[in-house]
């Protein structure tokens, strides 16, 4: 394993696919009903209760009763009180191994020691937020620039939402050009512009409800994997505005379920040479868990500009960032207008001491203790503990990873495709998919059953608390899952 990275080897991207359209092509095998009905009256209303009550009261007052999209599960969100390392705990005192790793920040594992007495030193002190320069600001800043060559300076933001946003405006300003084109699939937070072209290829506006479709006037996708795809579109735009820059998640769209060739991004460097636009790493979940340098590190790609989260805060509050080259980070700087056009941008709670402090002290804790390497080993040793238990119930699941991010799909709702062309056909494989989602729902329900969170029943992060002891109890939890999939003997 290269120094500084969590990928041993890169997914045979061609099985991966090969893999995936069988697992589409075959009627869903899900929980068996009895199975499910067991698991619900014997461990969500038994062994939950206290949880139940409480979402009950709460969506009283929180649609939905939570407050974030990870948080709800099926039958019912659960409560969770402690976190720690590579476990959780619920309000009624179950324990669970933790692969959701509040979706992916938290490397080092969950609330790790180190950082968290850094942050409670800065509490005792500065406070979370004073609205003024702080010098961990600085500090984190220095970090990030050190870390990742293509990056001169950094801007640190209050979510990955807004680093995307920030953007996008940036290579308008820089390029003079209109056009903002995306990977297909791919979600780069949630603002009007870039909600388009979500979870499934080719769904366009389908769902970016209360957005008005003219917002997406200057806003197209292309299909992953395909170069000439993003040329079509490039080459059309040199008469209507051109292209200010391609927007891409370097594994793939949605942290790589739909994973991209080994050269891919190289490609796409050229292609955005070649026709004057910017490129755009989303590194949201992949900078600093793929790699110190990025997932660029990795692929050996300079973007002009890349998006940063999750990670770039430790797991605290308001992480989100946009680094780049100083001829493009200038329509970001701070304070009154000068000469220079800039990005209208902002935030109070920005580059907070807090999470500047939780993020500069993680990601220095990860370089001193390997923990890329050691969330990799254990992304590794999952995957391929998955693949075995599907071989030995001889499920049509598929199980890949890409170093710490690991994927476990049982439905494929994401790998439908959406064929514009023949548009009658677009409202069966929608609910095609609304249908596959919820047997997914039904299989993450039955993980944390078994005590085991993932994100969505299809994606799991390992983190550097994640040991031998702990991945071999996991696929343990798994196999007793595996045994209650419909056509298991």
């Amino acid at each position: 394993m290269a120094q500084g990275f969590s990928m041993n080897e890169y997914p045979d991207v061609d099985q991966v696919y090969k893999d995936l359209r069988k697992l589409i092509s075959l009627p869903i095998r899900s929980i068996r009903k009895d199975a499910m009905d067991d698991i619900i009256h014997n461990y969500f209303d038994k062994k939950c209760s206290q949880s139940k009550a409480m979402i009950t009261k709460a969506s009283e007052y929180i649609p939905g009763g939570v407050q974030h999209n990870l948080s709800f599960n099926h039958p019912f969100p659960l409560v969770f009180t402690k976190a720690s390392g590579a476990y959780l705990y619920d309000l009624d005192g179950n324990k669970y191994i933790d692969f959701l790793q509040a979706g992916g920040p938290t490397v080092l594992g969950s609330n790790p020691t180190s950082v968290r007495k850094k942050v409670i030193e800065l509490l005792d002190t500065t406070g979370p937020v004073t609205g003024l320069f702080h010098e961990y600001e600085y500090k984190l800043a220095e970090k990030i620039v050190e870390l990742v060559p293509s990056v001169e300076m950094f801007r640190m933001l209050g979510s990955g939402t807004e680093a995307c946003m920030a953007s996008i405006r940036v290579a308008r300003l820089a390029t003079k050009k209109k056009n903002i084109v995306k990977m297909g699939g791919a979600y780069h937070g949630w603002s009007d512009q870039l909600a388009y072209g979500l979870r499934i290829p080719g769904t366009r506006h389908f769902e970016a409800n209360g957005v008005p479709k003219s917002i997406f006037k200057y806003t197209q996708e292309f299909y992953p994997n395909d170069l000439n795809a993003l040329e079509s579109v490039l080459k059309r735009n040199r008469f209507c505005g051109g292209t200010a820059a391609v927007l891409i998640e370097p594994v793939g769209p949605e942290s790589g379920t739909r994973p991209l060739d080994l050269n891919f991004n190289k490609g796409v460097r050229e292609l955005c040479n070649k026709y004057g636009a910017l490129l755009i790493f989303d590194e949201v979940v992949t900078a600093f868990r793929i790699g110190l340098s990025g997932a660029q590190g990795y692929f050996g790609v300079d973007p002009d500009l890349t998006i940063f989260g999750k990670v770039v805060a430790g797991g605290y509050p308001s992480a989100g960032g946009l680094g780049g080259k100083k001829e493009y980070m200038k329509y970001v700087s701070a304070g009154l207008q000068t000469g220079t056009k800039k990005a209208l941008i902002g935030g109070t709670m920005a580059a907070n001491p807090l999470s500047s402090a939780a993020g500069y002290f993680t990601l220095c804790e990860m370089e001193k203790t390997g923990a890329l390497e050691k969330s990799g080993r254990a992304g590794d040793r999952l995957t391929k503990g998955l693949q075995k238990l599907i071989k030995k119930y001889d499920l049509p699941f598929v199980a890949f990873n890409q170093g710490s991010i690991c994927h476990l799909e049982t439905v494929g709702t994401m790998l439908l495709d959406i064929n514009i062309k023949k548009f009658w056909t677009i409202k069966k494989t929608i609910a095609e998919a609304h249908k596959r989602k919820h047997a997914m729902e039904e299989m993450g329900a039955a993980y944390m059953s078994e005590g085991l969170v993932t994100l969505a029943g299809s994606r799991l992060y390992t983190s550097a608390s994640d040991t031998d002891a702990v991945i071999d109890d996991a696929l343990k939890r798994f196999d007793r899952v595996f045994q209650k999939v419909e056509g298991v003997a």
